[in-house]
């Protein structure tokens, strides 16, 4: 697999016999070959009414009522945009969501997992709670690598994006619009191969991760175009400076080596992988680049790909009904993927919380503004409804 360069800012992937991977393939409908811009929809074009998934629960009975490809059109299709630190895939994502009509989903960060749904943050408990149990984030691990919660952290991190990912199927299969997403389940490997290679995860945490990665990412619909945003690694140092954030200026996880190690994992092993299902664009984005021109580029590209063809293989399903069995899949059923991360392996000491431990974390967690009961069910946070006084009496 070689870069080149098509023209200013924009740069071709090619493979085998210099065939570029961007060039024409084919998908069966309900699937259709492009992606338009907004402009060209017009402003008489109207979405399909979507079904509340977030909701309502899509199962067998509300399959035989509504019904999955009526609602998709040119650009029911994931999009990805990926690339190395401080790229500007946040600034890139958003507005090529704006300009294709697509729903944005930003890049997973453990403010996901520390603060909840009502917007108390986790990370307050640490005084009240063992080492093993303390918050661990971006920032510490930028601070201190060799921490022995740096693979729990890894974890949360793939279990982040895998749910993601799965909201990003749920989103398309249950409402027709598309969606573009920063990073993925699929590039989540390259920061535990970076992390395994300079020492920071263990081999065992390693080989735990691909079990659970083997598990769960194989039976995703793999996203249909990656956009991945190439900035060279002397670079990136220097937009990481310029944006002066001190866990990361003050890190020295984020050297040059670190970065050059990522890079090459990004090209030799996510790109050269996801170049056999999807579509790929890569952009010299060293300085910040037109989005408009990325839009074109992707209209100009034809997303069908012949019957036995693998790229798109994963959108090529046979019938309404294994549309409606893949939606129920990702919504209802999500659960069953999730459950891979979350089951214990004691091979792995550092991700094992003694038990003791663990009950000063429960106990204190229980004491948490809003870690009492579900979501809608906890009266001091001003939730309102019927059932709260029964769910109180029962967990007592």
């Amino acid at each position: 697999m070689a870069l080149s360069v098509v023209r200013k800012g924009v740069i071709s992937l090619t493979g085998r016999a210099g065939r570029s991977l961007v060039a024409p393939a084919a998908v069966i409908q309900p699937q259709i070959a492009t992606i338009v811009s907004k402009a060209l929809r017009g402003r008489d074009y109207k979405r399909p009414a979507p079904f509340p998934y977030k909701d309502n629960s899509y199962g067998l009975f509300q399959a035989f009522l509504d019904k999955t490809t009526h609602r998709m059109d040119e650009n029911s299709k994931i999009i990805v945009v990926d690339g190395p630190i401080a790229a500007g895939k946040t600034k890139f994502a958003q507005e090529l969501a704006e300009e294709l009509d697509m729903h944005y989903i930003p890049q997973a960060n453990m403010d996901m997992v520390y603060i909840n749904s009502y917007g108390y943050d986790l990370r307050q408990l640490d005084p009240l709670v063992p080492d093993t149990c303390k918050s661990f984030d971006e920032k510490d691990f930028l601070g201190n690598p060799n921490h022995r919660r740096v693979a729990g952290f890894q974890f949360d991190m793939l279990k982040l994006r895998l749910n993601q990912y799965l909201d990003a199927l749920g989103h398309l299969l249950s409402t027709g619009q598309g969606v573009v997403m920063e990073r993925s389940v699929y590039s989540d490997l390259v920061f535990a191969e970076t992390l395994a290679h300079f020492g920071y995860l263990s081999k065992k945490a390693l080989n735990l991760y691909y079990e659970c990665r083997k598990m769960t990412v194989p039976l995703l619909m793999r996203p249909h175009l990656v956009v991945y945003l190439d900035v060279p690694v002397d670079v990136t140092l220097k937009k990481i400076q310029a944006r002066g954030l001190p866990h990361e200026t003050n890190s020295s996880v984020l050297s040059a080596e670190f970065l050059s190690h990522m890079e090459m994992k990004y090209k030799q092993q996510f790109l050269k992988e996801m170049k056999n299902h999807a579509e790929i664009l890569v952009y010299d984005w060293s300085e910040e680049g037109d989005t408009e021109v990325v839009v074109e580029d992707i209209e100009r590209i034809n997303f069908e790909f012949g019957k036995n063809d693998p790229k798109m293989a994963d959108w090529k399903l046979k019938d309404e009904w294994e549309w409606c069995e893949k939606r129920m899949q990702y919504t209802k059923y999500r659960s069953h993927f999730m459950m891979w991360l979350v089951v214990p392996d004691f091979s792995v000491e550092e991700m094992v919380i003694p038990a003791a431990d663990h009950k000063i974390y429960t106990d204190a967690l229980l004491e948490a503004p809003g870690e009492r009961y579900e979501v809608g069910f906890n009266s001091d946070m001003g939730d309102q409804f019927i059932l709260t006084k029964v769910k109180k009496d029962l967990a007592v």
